[in-house]
């Protein structure tokens, strides 16, 4: 923990939050960001599109309702726009303070970047004619990892990591913070998990989940709907009521619970992040940080 925090001189100062699903982050990074005079960014691969502010979740901050959810948006467009609002939040001498789970978001915008891989139109062509159980096993053949760690219900985003794979291989291990110094913190599930899980779908039922969801799919065709990830896919079966509420809530819970674990063993390759039991340790760990 000391050479982490030692790590951290010379270069603008980030705290990053990281964690699965429903763990605490924004309730965290709010906290952070009251005590510390900071300003969030959402690293949130849903939170970024427009029209998804109950199904992801979505808290205030920078980058969340941003984009258009008819336009096709990646992990190194969202690097270069979240690093203009860093930008902007040094000038306003806050501390800005990156709050998510989308691991390929965060460590796009806050480590190395990502291998600059353009789009292959005649390779997504012909994957986009395969079933998903055919695409997990194409990416499983070229990078075994990456396949444990993507949505495999997120057929666009694994459609690009085989685009990806086949370019370069294997996605190259996470290296060292560049532009930034960086304070990784980290929220492993509570003990309650499950019942957060459980609380956190029946919130979004009440706040009209449902409603968002036929808003967003009049905007977007059925193909587009069903590829933004395993959630979608499951609202259009309870908007189309071939699941009742209770097995709604059964399936997404499961699903959020699977995701989590996929989220773990991404953030898992960093091992600069330092695990917090609580708020008071966050704080503690990055007073401690600032001050240096």
């Amino acid at each position: 923990m000391q050479k982490l925090l030692r790590q951290a001189q010379g270069k603008q100062k980030v705290i990053a939050i990281v964690g699965p699903t429903a763990s605490g982050k924004s309730a965290l990074g709010a906290y952070l960001a009251k005590k510390l005079s900071g300003e969030i960014i959402s690293a949130d691969s849903r939170q970024v599109y427009r029209g998804m502010r109950i199904i992801s979740r979505a808290e205030p901050g920078h980058m969340v309702g941003v984009i258009d959810p008819r336009r096709t948006y990646s992990a190194g467009q969202f690097a270069k726009d979240a690093g203009g609002v860093i930008r902007k939040i040094m000038i306003y001498h806050k501390i800005p303070i990156v709050v998510g789970g989308t691991g390929f978001y965060t460590e796009a915008l806050l480590t190395t970047p990502l291998p600059q891989v353009p789009p292959n139109k005649k390779l997504r062509a012909q994957l986009a004619k395969k079933t998903q159980k055919q695409l997990l096993s194409i990416l499983k053949k070229l990078d075994r990892k990456s396949a444990a760690r993507v949505d495999p219900h997120n057929i666009v985003r694994v459609i690009r990591a085989i685009e990806i794979a086949k370019a370069i291989g294997k996605i190259p291990a996470l290296t060292q913070e560049t532009a930034y110094k960086v304070l990784w913190l980290g929220l492993l599930p509570p003990k309650n998990y499950e019942r957060l899980l459980q609380k956190g779908v029946k919130e979004r039922l009440t706040k009209g989940v449902a409603a968002e969801a036929k808003k967003l799919r009049a905007q977007l065709s059925n193909k587009q709907f069903l590829a933004l990830g395993f959630e979608f896919q499951l609202l259009a079966q309870y908007i189309d009521k071939n699941l009742s509420e209770s097995e709604f809530t059964e399936a997404l819970v499961r699903g959020e619970r699977q995701y989590a674990k996929r989220q773990m063993r991404w953030f898992h390759r960093n091992k600069n992040i330092l695990w917090v039991k609580n708020k008071s340790e966050a704080l503690r760990l990055a007073r401690r940080f600032l001050s240096r």
